[in-house]
């Protein structure tokens, strides 16, 4: 059985159908019109396949996947005649029946396009319409690729498309040949992702399917020409000029055989739905809303009537790019009085825009939780960050396309991005969609491989890292602004990766640099004195402040530090604690020893960062440096394997002379962690100042552009 992961878009129901004595599992995803039926294709990988599409169409229509025969979740038939093309199109047909569907569009991959066609024939009273993409179907006149002789014969060694042979198959060079396929489907440069997800999913499908569907595809399929031509409701193909499993032209020459319309996309191989999701979900929805076409209203207001627009994007993981951010647009708005700034963001940056009293975009509740992916990725004071950004693909597709949708209704006249990868990393592969001035942030440069990663998580970073530079050398006019939230010399100066630029090198040639963004300055003096009169801070006692941000990542870090405060109340007796636990963490879940107060969600917290005496935090960048500008000691631990804190954070607080690091494992001492704290408030701090007018600098490089 395969290993059930978190879905970016869990189904609203799911359900089995039996017929002819397999069990057939569905999932049906959201309740619009009309049904869109998301048929399976070979069974050498299940349904997941459809995960780039299914939360978008999910959004809109009412959406039904099912596994095919063979794989996933469903029953697992032996011999050819189980799985010949009538078998499967007779599935379909009970799945629609099973989920009482009465009327639908079929949208088909591969070998799914041939049973779309033969469904659509058959029942055209049931089908709106046909979307296929990259057909892999049987058709007079047209070379399809493989043939059985290939298949049948005997190589000894075999490499290439040899490794497409039954014998080699069965004798255990299944799972070989399954690397070599999927590397075929995908031979667009940088799709690791793509080829890991495929390769992992087809590895609970056992030789002996492939074997018995493959022999069906040779022996028991016929030419799909005659079907085709019967075919009445309208057919789109969508089909990758560069396809090396099957032809481009098999596309072609259905749409002609169809009637049907036909998008080649240029230099794609096989994987178009997933390898360019953008794409296929936008043709997707075009084509569903002409076959079944709804009425719409729009309201549209003459550029010149209109305010400015500035649409925000802040990411959600971690709180400190929500302070900075709107500290940036406070500034933004005494430069540009006429602007009216919204809003696209997620729980818990939510949280901090309304206490803010900033307006939030209500298309927000669309996007999908990228802090819960964060935390079903970690383990305890454990984030492979590079791993769980990589991982997040399905989410980062879905909210994109709400981003789309957002730019199409309400054309902003600037899009400001603080890290939102999926915008700037969509925007450079759909440079099309720009129709705005867009402003890249960011606090660090650069993927780096964690030393324990060994040589795949090396590949992978610089793979990562070298995407990124093309994409900015192909297209330098998309950012029209790309702002780095401090100075050249926090940039680490380490190479992108092998035989690719340094870092910092490549930094000062392509960005300008605001200096750090604060929330606010922090206060002095007889300033400092009033906070901490007015925070309840009492003058006899030190104020250890414990926070570790936005995710329930920080738990356990949590619970090593509220374990060592009697330890440290011994040695200090005048010393309390205030343990945020933030938005993700209940407050009630946690022991509250003598001496420490434990409180959720704390607006004000830069307040209480600058007021304490010492601070124990997780090692995020925002935390960290306000607690630098305010002159505060602060001990930071930083997630084991997130290489942003273990790597980019520890060099710019190196920089500053800020800070105290352990690592999780000393953290993990009771006693060291308090001996620690009380060393640091003995320490006088001396750290390197930090400007204040990172804000005005950032906003004023906006304006340019808005």
């Amino acid at each position: 059985m395969r290993a059930e992961q978190l879905r970016a878009r869990p189904p609203d129901a799911s359900g089995a159908v039996s017929r002819a004595g397999v069990a057939l599992h569905f999932d049906i995803y959201g309740d619009g019109a009309p049904t869109l039926l998301l048929l399976p294709t070979w069974s050498i990988v299940d349904s997941r396949f459809w995960k780039s599409q299914v939360p978008f169409l999910a959004r809109h229509y009412r959406v039904v996947t099912f596994d095919g025969r063979g794989c996933g979740k469903s029953g697992k038939p032996r011999g050819p005649a189980a799985f010949a093309d009538s078998e499967y199109v007779a599935d379909a047909s009970a799945v629609l029946d099973a989920t009482e569907t009465r009327r639908c569009v079929l949208v088909a991959f591969s070998r799914g396009a041939t049973w779309a066609v033969q469904l659509a024939a058959a029942q055209p009273e049931r089908v709106l319409g046909v979307l296929a993409i990259a057909p892999a179907c049987r058709l007079r006149g047209v070379e399809s690729g493989r043939d059985a002789a290939q298949w049948l014969q005997t190589v000894d060694g075999p490499r290439g498309w040899q490794l497409y042979n039954r014998r080699h198959w069965l004798d255990g060079g299944d799972a070989e040949f399954k690397e070599f396929f999927f590397a075929e489907t995908f031979p667009e440069p940088h799709s690791t992702k793509q080829i890991e997800d495929m390769v992992g999913w087809s590895a609970d499908i056992d030789a002996q399917t492939l074997v018995d569907t493959t022999a069906a595809f040779h022996t028991m399929g016929e030419p799909l020409d005659d079907i085709a031509k019967a075919v009445r409701c309208p057919v789109h193909v969508v089909h990758g000029t560069a396809d090396r499993v099957r032809p481009w032209r098999i596309g072609a020459r259905l749409a002609a055989l169809t009637g049907g319309s036909l998008t080649l996309v240029e230099g794609a191989g096989h994987g178009v739905l997933a390898r360019d999701p953008v794409r296929v979900n936008t043709v997707i929805r075009d084509f569903v809303d002409r076959v079944d076409p709804r009425a719409r209203h729009h309201r549209w207001t003459r550029a010149q009537r209109r305010r400015r627009r500035v649409l925000y994007l802040s990411s959600p993981i971690g709180l400190g790019h929500a302070r900075r951010d709107i500290a940036i647009a406070r500034e933004l708005r005494g430069l540009r009085t006429d602007l009216d700034i919204a809003w696209l963001a997620q729980d818990p940056v939510v949280r901090m825009l309304e206490v803010a009293g900033e307006s939030v975009h209500p298309a927000s509740h669309h996007l999908l939780g990228e802090s819960v992916h964060v935390e079903t990725e970690a383990g305890e004071h454990d984030l492979h960050a590079f791993e769980a950004i990589r991982r997040m693909d399905e989410i980062l597709v879905a909210n994109f396309m709400t981003f789309t949708e957002v730019i199409a209704d309400e054309p902003p006249d600037l899009v400001v991005a603080d890290e939102a990868w999926e915008v700037d990393y969509f925007l450079h592969e759909n440079p099309e969609l720009k129709r705005f001035a867009f402003a890249w942030l960011t606090d660090f440069v650069g993927w780096l491989p964690m030393p324990d990663g060994g040589p795949r998580e090396a590949a992978l970073s610089a793979d990562h890292n070298a995407e990124m530079l093309e994409q900015r050398a192909r297209f330098p006019r998309l950012r029209d602004r790309s702002i780095f939230v401090g100075n050249l010399d926090d940039v680490v100066d380490r190479p992108f990766g092998p035989g690719l630029p340094g870092i910092r090198e490549w930094t000062r040639q392509h960005f300008d640099f605001c200096g750090y963004v604060l929330g606010s300055a922090p206060p002095a003096g007889p300033e400092r004195a009033t906070l901490r009169r007015r925070l309840g801070v009492r003058p006899e006692h030190r104020l250890c402040i414990v926070t570790v941000g936005g995710t329930a990542v920080g738990e356990h870090l949590l619970r090593r530090v509220l374990a060592a405060v009697p330890i440290a109340r011994r040695a200090m007796p005048e010393l309390r604690f205030l343990v945020v636990t933030g938005p993700r963490i209940a407050p009630d879940s946690l022991p509250c020893p003598n001496g420490a107060r434990i409180r959720g969600f704390v607006p004000d917290l830069v307040d209480y960062l600058a007021a304490c005496d010492i601070a124990v935090v997780q090692g995020g960048l925002t935390t960290c440096m306000e607690l630098t500008a305010a002159g505060t000691p602060f001990v930071y631990v930083p997630l084991e394997h997130h290489f942003e804190q273990q790597f980019h954070v520890r060099h710019r607080l190196d920089r500053y002379a800020a800070g105290r690091p352990m690592c999780y494992a000393e953290a993990s001492d009771p006693d060291l962690l308090a001996k620690v704290i009380v060393d640091e408030l003995a320490t006088p701090p001396r750290f390197r100042a930090v400007e204040t007018d990172g804000a005005q600098r950032a906003a004023a490089m906006l304006a340019e552009l808005v």
